[in-house]
């Protein structure tokens, strides 16, 4: 998978890292398309490298906000993969692909009007084929010209002078150097929080307005929650460290599934699962260049389903698919973004999956800032160097609980990191509730486990 670099004006080099380099926006994938299928069949391991045959082609109209019509008037629903991709379920059948782009070079040329080969499956997950799909009305190309850094390989040093003025700029939370960030090269720092975004701040979408019935509904729930200490119990697994690897987002998978067995099961099921089997064996992430929890947590546990760990246990490294065929394999029945579909997600939607449900894994921004968190209640302080709309980041985590501040009455979420238990408040962060800060009330992700 290609690494992007961007520069950044002012002296300084910044690193980005794309899930994939393609890009597309959600008005670019309203409308109608037809998707070209291949015969279906009950192989599972169909990789939709290439398209084959075409057996079956239907049209889809895709309407606002997540509404999906085929040719004969039969509806179903339909969401977009921030913007890499999107997936349609109608008709009993489930279509993912990610959207066309070409790489040539140091140019990325995205077509929003067509996809990559992607999968289909029924909803028993028996039967299986590859389709593409192309908008019936043409969208322009969108050309992105990146330019490469040769920074990334250097090391990565720590700012003392900015931890400085994070602690003396506000007194919600404090900041601290970690020698062991010096062990990375500044690639593999980023890659740690996902890569910096090589899209514009308004792709991603904001929280869903607050309905009246919501409000009925947090209003119910209680003002502090925690899955470490439900009733005196804790339901979630250990914290992990991922590494140089770019792989928040099968930690943040495997965390969301291992808490949703545990509190099923009432703790008599601790499973952890192999991050590595998801670096290293699906098409539906890229290894250690991103990925997401909808596909992975969702998707991928639902169609392939997940392992124990010492399956194949974790490398860091993007290694041959090496996962014991003969491990038993568990299994999602559900995922859904929060409130529905990707842009329906606020902070009510979330505190009542994480009360009913189980924790919920979520994407959100990283700016250095946040890399030296040590305690407190994390806001973005804009102490940054080098600010820069290019630095917002994507790293996926898994929020266990919430609550509201003694004395100064701040809500925070509290959220489960993978940088390892040394890193923050034993491995675990908290971080302003209510306002989206950094984008965390905007794309949550839950899933329902067969256990």
């Amino acid at each position: 998978m290609l690494a992007i670099f961007l520069l950044v004006t002012g002296g300084a080099a910044t690193l980005a890292l794309a899930h994939t380099p393609g890009s597309c926006m959600y008005e670019e994938i309203l409308g109608t398309w037809i998707f070209r299928e291949t015969e279906r069949t009950g192989d599972h391991t169909l990789d939709c490298q290439e398209l084959g045959t075409i057996v079956h082609t239907k049209t889809f109209t895709l309407n606002f906000p997540d509404t999906a019509t085929d040719e004969l008037g039969n509806r179903g629903s339909w969401t977009m993969i921030a913007n890499q991709g999107f997936e349609v379920n109608i008709n009993e059948r489930s279509y993912f692909a990610f959207s066309y782009y070409e790489s040539d070079g140091n140019t990325t040329i995205s077509y929003c009007d067509r996809t990559m080969t992607g999968w289909s499956r029924d909803t028993t997950v028996r039967n299986w084929s590859c389709f593409r799909g192309h908008k019936t009305s043409k969208v322009a190309p969108r050309v992105r010209e990146i330019q490469v850094l040769m920074s990334a390989d250097e090391r990565y040093k720590n700012d003392h002078h900015l931890v400085a003025k994070i602690n003396a700029a506000q007194t919600s939370w404090t900041a601290k150097v970690y020698p062991e960030f010096e062990k990375y090269t500044v690639e593999e720092m980023y890659r740690r929080g996902g890569g910096v975004r090589p899209i514009a701040t308004h792709t991603r979408p904001f929280p869903a307005p607050t309905t009246p019935r919501q409000k009925v509904v947090i209003a119910s729930l209680p003002e502090n929650f925690d899955w470490r200490n439900a009733s005196g119990v804790n339901y979630i697994s250990e914290v992990r460290d991922q590494g140089s690897c770019g792989s928040c987002y099968a930690f943040a998978s495997m965390a969301n599934l291992e808490a949703q067995v545990r509190i099923t099961t009432r703790n008599r099921r601790q499973d952890v699962f192999s991050t590595q089997d998801i670096v290293s064996c699906t098409s539906l992430a890229q290894g250690c260049n991103g990925g997401y929890d909808y596909l992975i947590a969702g998707r991928y546990g639902q169609d392939q389903g997940v392992v124990a760990e010492d399956c194949n246990p974790y490398t860091g490294n993007e290694d041959p698919c090496a996962t014991n065929t003969s491990c038993a394999r568990m299994y999602v029945s559900e995922y859904v973004h929060v409130g529905g579909y990707y842009g329906a997600c606020n902070e009510a939607t979330m505190l009542e999956a994480l009360v009913t449900s189980g924790p919920v894994s979520v994407s959100f921004e990283v700016y250095d800032d946040f890399r030296h968190y040590t305690g407190g209640i994390y806001h973005h302080t804009g102490l940054t160097r080098d600010f820069h709309p290019f630095e917002m980041t994507n790293h996926v985590v898994l929020v266990v609980g919430y609550g509201i501040e003694e004395g100064t009455g701040e809500a925070f979420w509290i959220v489960k990191n993978s940088w390892g238990k040394t890193w923050g408040e034993d491995g675990f962060f908290r971080i302003r509730r209510g306002n989206d800060e950094c984008a965390i009330e905007s794309l949550a992700v839950k899933v329902t486990i067969i256990p």
